[in-house]
């Protein structure tokens, strides 16, 4: 065999490898289900629907009960707040009309009848995403109400040249559970889809082409194959 036809087989192997990637499984949300997990930009929470997150100081008010009102409350390292005659409540990963929702709930179940509790976040915590995959500085970067899913990669210095962008995924914890949904980095970028607005504690990974790597090794390969080919 030839060395022209070396390459030529190397590479078609590495097109067969990267035809045989795992499917992905039904719990990946894609195309407009993706964006029902990772709603766009311009559908983006307000800080008054965002999540709550550990670090972050509340306010807490109880219409009629000043001693069940708190001016300062630190959500702590598991998620929850203490207070009186509900007790330990988890408030991560509520909004704040949600985990207002929860205490009146809690409250009118033995104590107080027809309670009116109002939560506001006066000092958000930093928040941070968790870039990974074929990007080219792996890490965790800051994220706020504006930032996208564009903007996280952006942080992460961009996708490597063997970077599958149509296999970018973004997990989230909604309502406890987690989910996953798969965007096209590609299509976002050129103004097709939606750019998904990220929160703190996401997760993006930014997908592997083994095509682009198998073609990528044979470049690299080429000047060896070159001195052969001037020896024979």
């Amino acid at each position: 065999m030839k060395f022209p036809t070396i390459i030529a087989a190397t590479f078609a192997s590495a097109a067969l490898s990267a035809c045989a990637t795992t499917p992905v499984g039904p719990e990946v949300a894609t195309g407009a289900d993706a964006y029902k997990v990772a709603p766009s930009i311009s559908d983006a929470k307000t800080p008054e629907s965002s999540p709550i997150g550990v670090g972050d100081e509340l306010s807490l008010s109880v219409m009629g009960e000043p001693d069940l009102s708190f001016a300062k409350l630190v959500v702590d390292d598991a998620g929850r707040i203490q207070m009186p005659l509900a007790g330990s409540v988890k408030v991560s990963g509520l909004s704040p009309a949600e985990a207002s929702r929860l205490i009146e709930t809690k409250l009118g179940e033995r104590y107080l009848k027809y309670p009116q509790v109002t939560i506001n976040v006066n000092t958000a915590a930093e928040k941070f995403v968790s870039v990974e995959g074929q990007v080219n500085h792996a890490g965790a970067y800051p994220v706020n109400a504006s930032t996208t899913l564009l903007g996280a990669v952006s942080m992460a210095q961009s996708p490597t040249r063997i970077a599958k962008l149509s296999e970018t995924m973004v997990f989230r914890t909604v309502n406890g559970k987690r989910m996953v949904a798969r965007f096209d980095l590609n299509r976002i970028r050129k103004g097709v889809d939606p750019d998904p607005q990220i929160l703190g504690g996401d997760v993006v990974v930014v997908g592997f082409s083994q095509l682009k790597s198998g073609y990528r090794d044979v470049l690299q390969m080429a000047p060896i194959f070159n001195i052969f080919l001037l020896r024979f």
